[in-house]
């Protein structure tokens, strides 16, 4: 793999505690409505952070309030502990991507990502230093002199980050950057986007309503909803534990199972379902629950199994199965997604994987016993 130039860049680390950016209980407003409510959130120096929701969910305009193109209505924003106050966006130090490029189209590549320094009054030769490094580091050397009619979406984008970086933030914010990309240079450029951010070290705040794209790229992600955030952690703990429904339902595919707690022991809560039977969940938050209380249980269709009723007294985890009919079954490769009707009526999707380029031989029809991993269901309780 080639070697990035290295950006004369202000070095940061993943291991130094200190907040690069800190929101403290911001509110933002657009009238009567209440777009960012009472966020409060510490993002560490260099870590690559992807606010994560639907449209309209207040991602974008937490960006923009961090960047300075929106003020906040109440609350602080902080960068490397310094109140923004009312500061614009050219006297923060962060650098914005935005998802249409924003490039001059008649202005040479090397002229957009010299455009900052040039309103700056960096000198020539400097700027052209610069503005070779910057592109090296993008992998898009030697093409100062194309316009940006004549590149692709791809290189367009790497001309932008490229612009956005040459100014040395200590921030740089990502607006959905590559959703204008196909599926191959869009996932291309999620690891080219980590790997610059590990190797120049510089916080990233990252903006998607893509769950994959989340989950490849983000130290941690904030889930958010309705101007809050519901979820923040790594990755591996947002998808396999997640805390609340939409949590669980907003991140990748999940099976909802509807009951109550029959008992609470420790980490763990046996939960009655109706028509159906009892499952052992696993507690992620320290909210309390009693007896009686309504809940959901999350399960992957990856954490889940099926097996045959014929000729088995016993199976490992017993106490997380419950009967059911496979309703449909669908082929895709890999593996094959079954639809099992449980007994109390509801669906429950199932991921297996195939070998030797083979699905298992399971036919619509089949009485089978439908098995959750250990630790693979989780208790929500909102």
């Amino acid at each position: 793999m080639r070697e990035h130039a290295v950006l004369d860049l202000p070095v940061q680390t993943n291991a130094d505690p200190a907040a690069s950016v800190q929101l403290d209980r911001v509110v933002k407003d657009f009238g009567t409505n209440r777009v960012v409510d009472d966020l409060s959130l510490t993002v560490r120096q260099g870590e690559f952070l992807t606010l994560l929701g639907p449209s309209g969910c207040g991602k974008t305009t937490t960006l923009r309030l961090i960047g300075g193109f929106e003020l906040p209505t109440a609350g602080r924003v902080l960068i490397d502990g310094e109140e923004m106050g009312n500061r614009p966006p050219y006297r923060r130090p962060v650098n914005t991507v935005f998802q249409n490029y924003a490039l001059f189209p008649h202005m040479t590549v090397g002229q957009n990502v010299a455009y900052g320094l040039a309103t700056t009054g960096v000198g020539k030769q400097e700027r052209q230093r610069r503005v070779a490094e910057a592109l090296e580091l993008v992998r898009l050397p030697d093409i100062e002199s194309r316009k940006p009619a004549q590149l692709s979406g791809g290189q367009q984008q790497r001309v932008a980050l490229a612009r956005a970086l040459i100014n040395r933030p200590r921030v740089l914010l990502l607006d959905e950057p590559l959703g204008a990309l196909d599926l191959k240079l869009r996932k291309e450029m999620q690891l080219e986007l980590k790997n610059l951010n590990r190797e120049i070290g510089i916080t990233f705040i990252y903006v998607t309503h893509d769950q994959d794209e989340a989950l490849t790229m983000s130290d941690r992600i904030a889930v958010m909803n309705n101007g809050r955030i519901l979820q923040l952690g790594d990755p591996q703990s947002i998808y396999e534990h997640p805390q609340s429904r939409f949590v669980a339902e907003f991140i990748g595919e999940t099976n909802i199972l509807h009951g109550t707690v029959d008992a609470v022991e420790g980490d763990w809560a046996l939960i009655a379902l109706p028509g159906a039977g009892q499952v052992r969940a696993l507690r992620t938050t320290s909210e309390m629950i009693t007896p009686g209380t309504a809940v959901d249980v999350a399960v992957r269709p990856e954490r889940a199994t099926i097996r045959r009723t014929s000729g088995l007294s016993e199976l490992p985890g017993a106490g997380n199965q419950l009967d059911g009919v496979i309703v449909d079954a669908i082929y895709l490769g890999a593996q094959t997604q079954y639809s099992v009707r449980i007994a109390n009526g509801q669906r429950f999707v199932v991921h297996m994987q195939n070998s030797s380029g083979r699905s298992a031989d399971f036919q619509i029809g089949d009485r089978i016993l439908l098995l959750l991993f250990p630790r693979g269901a989780t208790l929500l309780v909102s």
